[in-house]
């Protein structure tokens, strides 16, 4: 049971037991293993596998790792992992590689596995993710006549946090209260593992892990899944609230109003925090409006650099240009660090509180110099011909400044815009900035009535 359609741009994902089952997994796992041994020429591999709570994911990464021992690779289990956990032990202990099994933030009853190779490179589009979706149809892996060994290791969320603390002065943070909404799910664990070292107050909501996520949907990046986090900011009087995605690699803020901190903002705000730590540095950032973070990265002397949208293109492309740090504006933040260039959500909490420690001033105050433009947020439609709608809208805006990297992005003096289908979903995505909140919602329209029409 195979339905192609499961390989991603990013990763491999779909509904289990009718896109893919257990079986898959033990494929995925035969086919993965003898690739990483072609493409490093070695015999004996070691790789990484963990997973997230997703009821069908003890299963599939049971199937998973015999696949992965009967290639004759050797494997390590790391059990429950955040995708940043997951990354940091590959990348830190230097294993070849690994599969997650995880579905990122889809619903209950989707699942699937993120593939990286040393230092936790991406496996994506570009990348090799169809080369291996054409091996594993054909049915051409084989056993090798020697099989690998598994065996498991302890202590690798403490070691990530360890790691993690280096990149500030724990002297430097107050006492904040903050409350974590992590949807029953991953990033719950690595918040554990923070309060440990951070002083004040953690308001803990939907905490223990539940992959029938009985809360809400694991999607912060949908305003209607940081309703009950805004909620408790308010009734709690905290200082701010932060809320992360099914697998714990996108993470979102909210003030002390119970406002979400709208992504573009948190990631121009980022942009100046680290071109502090690295002066000058090359910054990278995704197609997608919020033209407050090349501002940013230019007025404090750093280097934009575009992206086309997608974790694992965007890694692409900063350790192609040697970039430092990465923002996407669906939540996702990179550092490119020595060992490996991957999220890290728990180095993104600590220097926005360490930036607040410094402030000295609401959250909400910190931000305001920050909100210059207006976003209308993403807007999804799904359309029969999504290739038709963006060259429509191509010709519809051809006397804007034009970019067609990925989908089409247009600019004017007064608002600029891009329209690109998802590398997930069936969907095309609006997503449009202006100058003034009028010609945001003039243009918002205009631009939906085509799309939907």
């Amino acid at each position: 049971m195979i339905n192609p359609e499961i390989f991603k741009a990013y990763d491999i994902r779909g509904i289990y037991n009718q896109d893919f089952n257990d079986q898959f997994a033990y494929k995925l796992g035969l086919a993965y293993g003898q690739m990483r041994q072609q493409e490093t020429g070695k015999n004996k591999l070691t790789l990484a596998v963990g997973e997230d709570m997703r009821l069908s994911s003890p299963a599939l990464k049971k199937e998973l790792i015999t696949g992965l021992i009967a290639s004759g690779t050797d494997v390590v289990d790391i059990g429950l992992a955040a995708t940043p956990t997951f990354y940091f032990a590959v990348a830190n202990y230097n294993y070849d590689g690994g599969i997650l099994v995880s579905a990122s933030h889809n619903p209950k009853e989707y699942n699937g596995f993120k593939l990286v190779r040393e230092r936790a490179l991406p496996v994506g589009r570009d990348s090799g993710i169809f080369t291996l979706r054409e091996k594993i149809l054909a049915g051409k892996a084989t056993p090798a006549d020697t099989p690998g060994k598994i065996t498991k290791r302890e202590g690798v969320l403490a070691d990530q946090v360890k790691h993690d603390l280096d990149y500030v002065d724990l002297k430097l943070l107050k006492p904040f209260k903050v409350v974590i909404d992590p949807a029953n799910a991953m990033g719950s664990l690595y918040f554990n593992e923070l309060s440990k070292y951070i002083p004040g107050e953690i308001i803990k909501i939907n905490w223990e892990l539940d992959g029938t996520f009985p809360a809400h949907e694991a999607d912060p990046f949908k305003k209607e899944n940081i309703k009950e986090l805004s909620k408790q900011v308010i009734v709690n009087k905290a200082d701010l609230g932060i809320a992360t995605d099914g697998d714990g690699d996108r993470i979102f803020f909210v003030d002390d109003k119970g406002e979400q901190v709208e992504p573009g903002i948190l990631r121009a705000i980022l942009c100046k925090i680290f071109l502090q730590d690295k002066p000058g540095a090359k910054i990278v950032y995704d197609i997608r409006p919020g033209k407050i973070t090349p501002d940013i990265i230019t007025a404090n002397n750093g280097i934009p650099i575009v992206s086309v949208v997608g974790h694992s293109l965007i890694k692409e492309k900063m350790i192609a240009t040697g970039a430092f740090f990465a923002g996407e504006s669906s939540g996702h933040f990179f550092l490119n660090m020595p060992h490996g260039c991957y999220e890290v959500p728990v180095i993104v909490t600590l220097k926005i509180l360490t930036e607040l420690s410094q402030a000295k001033i609401p959250f909400s105050e910190y931000i305001k110099p920050y909100q210059k433009y207006f976003h209308s947020s993403e807007i999804n439609s799904r359309v029969a011909d999504p290739v038709a709608k963006i060259k429509e809208i191509k010709e519809k805006y051809s006397d804007g400044q034009q970019n067609d990297a990925d989908g089409i992005s247009v600019e004017y003096p007064e608002f600029w815009f891009n329209v690109r289908p998802s590398n997930t979903e069936p969907l095309l995505r609006l997503n449009l900035e202006a100058v003034n909140e009028k010609t945001m919602q003039v243009k918002t329209k205009e631009i939906i009535d085509i799309i939907r029409s």
